[in-house]
């Protein structure tokens, strides 16, 4: 997938005000790829079976690919990711942590709620982006295909549905990142 987002063709260009909207969106996602990579290390670092913290390394290192198309990107754009990176990969770890401490069952579940709510994102990320932004939409294209798989394999690894608080808090903490990224 990366050497084919590398042979996309010559950017066509963008307003400056088009190309500041495409870059807060790419830092948006960049952002939580970061939040991907912390939530799989906690989640690894507190699974009780062996083959589910492998699947969480696995996982983790499937995200690095995303992490480093959105970094990319980010620099295509000459943008830079958000400053707050360090402060969400903290309290994403925390997150998937407390998410392998309930057990291996609501650790998978938490994966695949999370990979939900991220292609719903994305999904909106392709809409809101610039109609000429196609190297974006290219890279958003193929984190959902990615990221749809994650969450299929979470849940076929036994992973539960969450209850809906738990579901709203998530949703909640993923807004108040959307918009403090977008900008820092």
């Amino acid at each position: 997938p990366a050497s084919k987002l590398a042979a996309e063709s010559n950017a066509v260009s963008m307003s400056p005000t088009e190309q500041k909207h495409a870059a807060g969106l790419m830092r948006i996602n960049h952002t939580g790829e970061v939040c991907a990579q912390a939530l799989y290390a906690g989640q690894a670092s507190t699974a009780n079976l062996a083959q589910v913290r492998e699947a969480m390394e696995e996982a983790a290192a499937e995200e690095v690919d995303h992490l480093a198309w959105c970094e990319q990107r980010l620099q295509e754009l000459d943008s830079r990711p958000s400053l707050f990176n360090p402060l969400w990969y903290a309290l994403s770890f925390g997150m998937g942590a407390a998410a392998g401490l309930a057990g291996d069952k609501w650790s998978l579940g938490f994966v695949a709620e999370t990979e939900k709510q991220v292609c719903d994102h994305l999904e909106e990320h392709l809409e809101k982006l610039p109609e000429s932004d196609q190297r974006s939409k290219a890279v958003l294209e193929q984190m959902i295909v990615d990221e749809r798989h994650h969450g299929e394999t979470a849940t076929e690894a036994g992973g539960v549905p969450l209850p809906p608080p738990v579901k709203q808090a998530m949703l909640a903490m993923s807004k108040v990142m959307k918009k403090t990224t977008y900008r820092v």
